[in-house]
């Protein structure tokens, strides 16, 4: 060291020209001349002491940001500001930081001239060096709720951007004002100093995540019936995108960084796009067709999103808290699903969504009664109908398991398994090609089932109007051959033959020179009892004036077939009656029922329940319920209990009727035997068949038992019994011991085999 060098003189000149070694350090100072510079260094130099300052210098430096800068800087961040002034203090804050940044470039890059230095913490420049280390400190000090003011600025800036107002959101002014300019010189300087990512990045993720999803639901919610995916993207790129490059536009981000974050902000928009709609659906099935376009989106949005499970599972359950429960009607419950699949197709095209989502419905349409009955009724029903629809449409499908489809052959290139989870027995050319009534019969998985509730209904109908348009029960009957085959129908075929054959026999008797109509006509639906479905057996005795007439008819109608007679069904019918009373006339279609019952009282005035029913050969129960039609309609009184009175003069205080009143009370019990009646019946014809093979064989095993009835009992439009149903036949007949059950085998009692 020379002795001739003046240490404390020295010291002065080296604070002087890094003013930052100095405790008593402010800023803004003044800059020294090269000249000084040039000699300050040369001193150091000379010393050797060129790592010892320039780590001191970067050491006070890091000490100057740490405890003064930054604790400023954080200071513009407090949260109880109004809604505008956070704009005004990121502004401040980042300008404040970008000041002491610029003041200070020169101070470390003074220390580059040090000999021998090495590049602070390895960076490239002086430059960047200073940026690291306001940046460090920065970050390392973040306060807990600095993100609000951020998001504050951003949020302003966006609105800025798409400002239609006269008035600015921040200070009021018209449009023409420098909030934007601030807003483009903050994002220049956080851009410079590379704290735009850092500070703000999450926050302005946030926030255009926040806002795609606000503008989503302000412009697509509850409505279906417009397309809106083009249209998103179309602002996405023009508003998001376009906001976004002025924002990150300042740092010369590349072509490739700005396609990246494009590509995830368009899969957001999908994402996002996908799960409103998601939450929709239930809504968007229930208004189909209306609601096309929107299936049309969410079916070109599912396959660019990961959220297929999400739609079955939201769906789902919506299904089974909206639909599946007894407070919807099973007509209603049909129409949603008729809607289901038509909508799932648009979805999925390959039918697997469609398996998935229809299967709860499955198992509930199963677990419901009345859902054959429903079915089969909206098929063949008039007016606007879904299933009607599908009838018309075109033939049954027969789809082969084993074929390949030629969608399949053709692109066989782009062909793809299907999911592990889904049906295995079930090829997507089945999914594909399965119709809706198809579907409809796979529920119970037997067309028989169908075919016998059709044939019932087709019963119902022809019994309770003679005059039922045949033609059109023809049609329908055709279309469903198309469906069902030929042989399953033969039995409804020769139904609508006999009501043909009906009118003509009735015609043929009424020109009968030896026929006559004593008080009334009559009209006979003459039916082939072994082709209908078995009657409800009730009880009814008519008034001696219609079995009288009754008898003629009989009588006209043997002599015109020979050796064929007539067994009526005292029960069934409509009864059309023209009733004059004193003060009105009434004429009304009814039961025969209810006309025997009115007929009584054109005898006698007065009739007591009891002694009613003994005569008509009617439970009192189910006579004093057709009695309250005649209450209600104010021809019959009941003036002491279970004593009734005919009313010949009009009451005041009953109101006055129409004309032509027809009772609907009837229609809506059905006159054929329930299925489960039916079902027993033909129980009871397979048991007689059991009884013949045991005494012939001795002993069975059941199996045997069910191949023998299959050849020899299971004949006609009736469903088969399975193997499970024949073992709880057979069990039942053991529990009331008309059966023994040994050894696997079944075999009669000896008292009966005797």
């Amino acid at each position: 060291m020379d002795a001739n060098v003046d240490l404390k003189k020295s010291w002065i000149m080296i604070k002087h020209t890094f003013p930052i070694l100095d405790n008593n350090f402010n800023w803004p100072y003044a800059q020294t001349t090269d000249a000084q510079l040039f000699e300050t260094i040369n001193l150091i130099n000379r010393f050797g002491l060129n790592a010892t300052i320039k780590s001191l210098i970067i050491s006070k430096f890091e000490e100057h940001v740490r405890k003064f800068v930054v604790p400023k800087f954080w200071a513009f961040f407090t949260t109880d500001i109004n809604v505008g002034e956070g704009f005004g203090n990121f502004f401040k804050a980042v300008d404040y930081l970008y000041t002491f940044f610029t003041n200070h470039i020169h101070l470390i890059g003074n220390t580059s001239l040090l000999c021998n230095s090495k590049p602070i913490y390895n960076a490239e420049n002086a430059t960047d060096s200073l940026k690291l280390i306001i940046r460090a400190t920065l970050l390392s000090q973040l306060p807990l709720n600095y993100n609000k003011i951020i998001e504050e600025f951003y949020e302003t800036a966006l609105k800025l951007e798409n400002n239609d107002d006269t008035a600015c959101p921040v200070c009021g002014n018209e449009p023409e004002c420098s909030c934007l300019i601030y807003f483009h010189a903050t994002n220049s300087k956080l851009v410079e100093l590379k704290l735009l990512e850092p500070l703000c990045g999450q926050v302005l993720t946030s926030l255009i995540y926040g806002y795609i999803e606000s503008y989503i639901n302000k412009t697509c919610k509850d409505n279906f019936d417009n397309s809106y995916i083009d249209a998103l993207e179309k602002w996405l790129d023009q508003f998001i995108i376009n906001w976004l490059r002025k924002v990150y536009g300042c740092d010369g981000s590349s072509e490739l960084q700005e396609q990246e974050y494009k590509q995830k902000l368009t899969n957001l928009l999908y994402e996002t796009y996908t799960k409103v709609r998601i939450n929709q659906l239930f809504n968007i099935i229930i208004e189909y067709p209306e609601s096309s376009p929107a299936l049309e989106d969410l079916s070109k949005c599912l396959p660019k999103t990961d959220l297929r499970p999400l739609l079955t599972k939201k769906l789902q359950k919506a299904m089974e808290t909206r639909l599946l429960h007894p407070g919807v009607s099973t007509p209603d419950i049909l129409t949603a699903y008729v809607a289901s699949i038509r909508s799932m197709r648009i979805l999925d095209p390959s039918g697997l969504l469609l398996d998935v989502v229809t299967q709860p419905m499955h198992e509930y349409l199963r677990s419901r009664e009345d859902t054959v009955r429903c079915v089969v009724s909206s098929l063949t029903e008039e007016g606007p109908n879904d299933l009607a629809e599908e009838l018309v449409k075109g033939d049954a499908v027969h789809v082969d398991e084993t074929a390949a489809s030629d969608e399949d052959t053709e692109n066989w290139e782009a062909w793809m398994p299907d999911p592990v989870d889904v049906d295995p027995s079930k090829t997507s050319n089945i999914r594909r090609s399965a119709d809706i009534i198809s579907m409809l019969v796979s529920v119970y998985g037997s067309k028989e089932l169908f075919i016998n509730e059709y044939r019932t209904l087709l019963a119902d109908r022809l019994l309770s109007q003679f005059s039922c348009d045949t033609e059109k029960e023809i049609r329908y009957l055709e279309l469903l051959k198309l469906r069902f085959g030929d042989s399953q129908l033969h039995y409804c075929e020769v139904m609508l033959k006999d009501i043909s054959d009906s009118k003509r026999i009735n015609h043929h008797i009424k020109q009968d020179a030896n026929y006559t109509d004593n008080s009334f006509p009559i009209s006979a639906l003459i039916v082939s009892a072994q082709f209908w479905p078995p009657f409800k057996d009730e009880q009814l005795e008519l008034h001696p004036k219609v079995l009288s007439q009754m008898e003629t008819f009989t009588k006209s109608f043997e002599a015109l077939k020979g050796n064929r007679t007539l067994s009526w069904k005292n029960h069934l019918g409509v009864v059309d009656l023209e009733i004059e009373l004193k003060d009105r006339v009434l004429n009304l279609s009814v039961t025969p029922v209810h006309a025997a019952i009115l007929m009584r009282f054109q005898d006698q005035d007065d009739w007591c329940l009891d002694r009613l029913s003994r005569t008509l050969h009617i439970p009192p129960i189910i006579l004093r319920k057709k009695i309250r039609f005649w209450l209600s309609h104010g021809l019959i009184d009941e003036f002491m209990k279970d004593c009734f009175c005919l009313v010949e003069e009009h009451d005041t205080n009953v109101p006055n009727l129409n004309a032509d009143v027809v009772l609907d009370d009837y229609e809506s019990e059905s006159v054929m035997a329930s299925t489960q009646d039916q079902r027993e019946e033909e129980l009871q014809t397979f048991w007689s068949y059991i009884i013949g093979m045991l005494m012939n064989l001795d002993s069975l095993p059941l199996e045997r038992i069910h191949q023998m009835l299959k050849m020899f009992a299971f004949q006609g439009p009736t469903i088969e019994c399975s193997l499970q149903e024949l073992t709880q036949f057979l069990d039942r007949k053991v529990r009331e011991q008309k059966l023994v059950f040994s050894g696997g085998l079944y075999k009669l009692p000896k008292n009966d085999m005797l």
